[in-house]
């Protein structure tokens, strides 16, 4: 089977990250370079490293960001310090937050996460077309994991950056879900749309590269449904992936710091009142923490807890 990779146009790069950083794609073409996607703020020295060995010299033109999720722009200021001259593209629903700049409505606050402040150029509106490199890029937008994503489509090539909205192995977060607003029929209409689209190749916004995309539908479809017959199961996935996310930046934390952390993350009490105020604080804290070891991916040393995976 032919590596995937080659399957890319030669102008695009991707640089696979984890998952508290979103892949990074480089497009370089003949008279223009461009990225999608920041990463997280932890890893901008490794972004601009990436990014500056890639161009070899070359500056960085463009920055689009897909959405404006922490781990999706996070790099976003440390690339428009290291390149003055760039100008930077973000989804339209959220350009007045950025302007004024406010953490809380751009949902940093409520999740304990962080993102340094950044400015933009120009927005991103779905049903128009963008040059990246030598090639012209469909703009779509994506609601589901977030209301104002987009993804992005080169027709020639039939290559998807689908985000968050398209893993191979599922899609990111329904975070309008936590807050109360129906959004599990966006996610289906986006995973309609992908269907439409036919890409031979997609560019998750997290994980490998891959081509079944027929696969990854099947599999998107399912776990959707499921969600829609327990919504409670939903709630209780997305606070374990604010869990790991967390985890994922401090990679080791005591149990009563991690605690005090959640006690004041927004998002994590509200939660909390809403579906699990039966519960002791700690003791749900503390069980969601267990559901983590159980699936192998923290591991709990007394009353230190770290990061595997």
């Amino acid at each position: 089977m032919e590596p995937l990779h080659t399957m890319l146009p030669k102008e695009l790069t991707v640089f696979q990250r984890g998952w508290l950083s979103s892949n990074n794609i480089l497009i370089v073409g003949n008279d223009s370079t461009a990225l999608i996607d920041s990463g997280y703020v932890t890893h901008a020295p490794q972004t601009l490293a990436l990014v500056e060995s890639a161009l070899g010299g070359r500056a960085l033109d463009l920055l689009v960001n897909t959405h404006l999720h922490s781990d999706h722009c996070g790099g976003n200021a440390a690339l428009q310090g290291r390149y003055p001259a760039l100008s930077t593209l973000i989804p339209p629903g959220q350009s007045q937050h950025v302007s004024q700049w406010d953490p809380q409505a751009l949902t940093y606050t409520p999740t304990g996460q962080n993102c340094p402040q950044f400015d933009f150029n120009e927005v991103l509106q779905p049903g128009t077309e963008i040059r990246l490199g030598d090639s012209d890029w469909q703009v779509h937008a994506a609601p589901g994991h977030d209301p104002h994503s987009v993804i992005l489509f080169e027709p020639a090539s039939r290559v998807l950056v689908s985000a968050d909205a398209l893993w191979e192995r599922g899609f990111g977060v329904v975070f309008p879900e936590l807050e109360g607003v129906d959004a599990f029929d966006a996610v289906g209409a986006t995973i309609d749309l992908i269907e439409v689209l036919k890409p031979a190749l997609v560019i998750p916004g997290h994980g490998p590269l891959f081509s079944d995309v027929e696969a990854a539908i099947a599999f998107a479809r399912d776990r959707l449904r499921g969600f829609v017959a327990k919504p409670d199961k939903h709630i209780k996935h997305a606070v374990k992936v604010l869990l790991k996310f967390k985890l994922l930046e401090l990679q080791s934390v005591a149990v009563a710091d991690f605690l005090a952390w959640a006690q004041t993350t927004p998002y994590f009490l509200a939660i909390y009142q809403q579906h699990f105020s039966g519960l002791d604080f700690a003791q749900w804290v503390d069980e969601l923490i267990a559901d983590l070891v159980r699936a192998g991916v923290a591991a709990r040393e007394g009353q230190v807890v770290r990061n595997v995976g």
